[in-house]
């Protein structure tokens, strides 16, 4: 009689309101015995329903956490294919055929997985029930906090090549980047990083074989590294990668701008009295374009003007 009034009577069960959970803690222990037989009998039916809850409650568990170690499982070799498209080609010294992107981490086995991603799930449904939690429970933040959990307890180790003139094979951690880049190694090191992530994204969409990942217009990067060497080395990754780069920049450097096999020049007039820039066509060229269209003609669209560069074989 004892160990049932303090089981009734304890902290995780105030919640309960059922009449029995009264009864049990409001009579003399000399009267409980008397009782037992009928608040077993009218427990029995609860039981077996709060029994089939939980086993469905628990079956889910396991659909979830399953589903979730797919998903992390999949972020996991994501990360592995984002170090082998890093691959950078021949002819850079000594980073000819290293891998630009170095992702070190230890990948549990499937237990302990299955364990970790389950404390993963309970922690998100005890945040459920909890007030004023700020745990959030989207997908993604789930997935990351997988990612997290699955790599415990040394994380993940991002490491990343140094561009500079002579191309060392020097790495430094992604965090100290700020610390020992320049600003245009950060800039190179931003393109070749931005490379990677298209390659990967092309792989992604079963694309792997088809080398265009992409194109990448860049306001004015000339401005921060026009060092030869890091123009060199973003066209090179780019190249591997399969990434169209299209560089934008005000500045006359002849030395930058001779690394380029094409060069489109463009002049902006600004007139001062209507603050209107355009672009303005050279008066001699000007008898060579399409002549404008007369009164009530429909122009769907036209060409001005065109120039193309073919790359040279191998």
């Amino acid at each position: 009689s004892d160990v049932l009034v303090r089981h009734a009577n304890a902290t995780r069960y105030e919640a309960v309101r059922t009449p029995a959970r009264q009864q049990i803690r409001e009579l003399p222990a000399s009267a409980l015995p008397e009782h037992a037989q009928k608040w077993a009998d009218a427990f029995a039916p609860r039981l077996r329903v709060l029994t089939d809850e939980l086993a469905q409650l628990e079956r889910n568990r396991d659909s979830i956490v399953d589903r979730l170690r797919g998903l992390v499982e999949s972020a996991l070799a994501t990360l592995r294919s984002a170090q082998r498209l890093s691959r950078l080609p021949e002819g850079l010294g000594e980073w000819s055929g290293q891998e630009f992107l170095r992702i070190r981490f230890e990948e549990p086995d499937q237990a302990t997985l299955t364990e970790r991603l389950g404390e993963v799930v309970d922690e998100a449904n005890r945040a459920a029930v909890k007030k004023n939690s700020d745990l959030r429970r989207d997908g993604m933040s789930l997935l990351l906090r997988g990612v997290a959990a699955a790599l415990q307890p040394k994380g993940v180790a991002v490491e990343i090549l140094k561009p500079d003139a002579v191309l060392r094979a020097e790495r430094v951690p992604v965090g100290q980047m700020g610390d020992v880049f320049s600003g245009g190694q950060l800039l190179t090191a931003a393109i070749a990083l931005y490379c990677t992530m298209a390659a990967l994204r092309s792989n992604d969409r079963g694309r792997d074989k088809h080398r265009h990942a992409g194109t990448l217009f860049l306001d004015n990067p000339i401005g921060r590294a026009n060092a030869t060497y890091l123009l060199e080395l973003q066209r090179a990754v780019s190249d591997a990668l399969g990434v169209q780069l299209l560089y934008t920049t005000g500045l006359f450097d002849t030395t930058a701008l001779a690394e380029f096999p094409l060069v489109i020049r463009l002049r902006n007039d600004a007139d001062l009295r209507a603050g209107l820039k355009y672009i303005s066509v050279e008066e001699h060229l000007r008898p060579g374009l399409p002549q404008q269209p007369q009164a009530g003609e429909a122009v769907h669209s036209e060409i001005t003007a065109t120039r193309m560069f073919k790359k040279p074989s191998a």
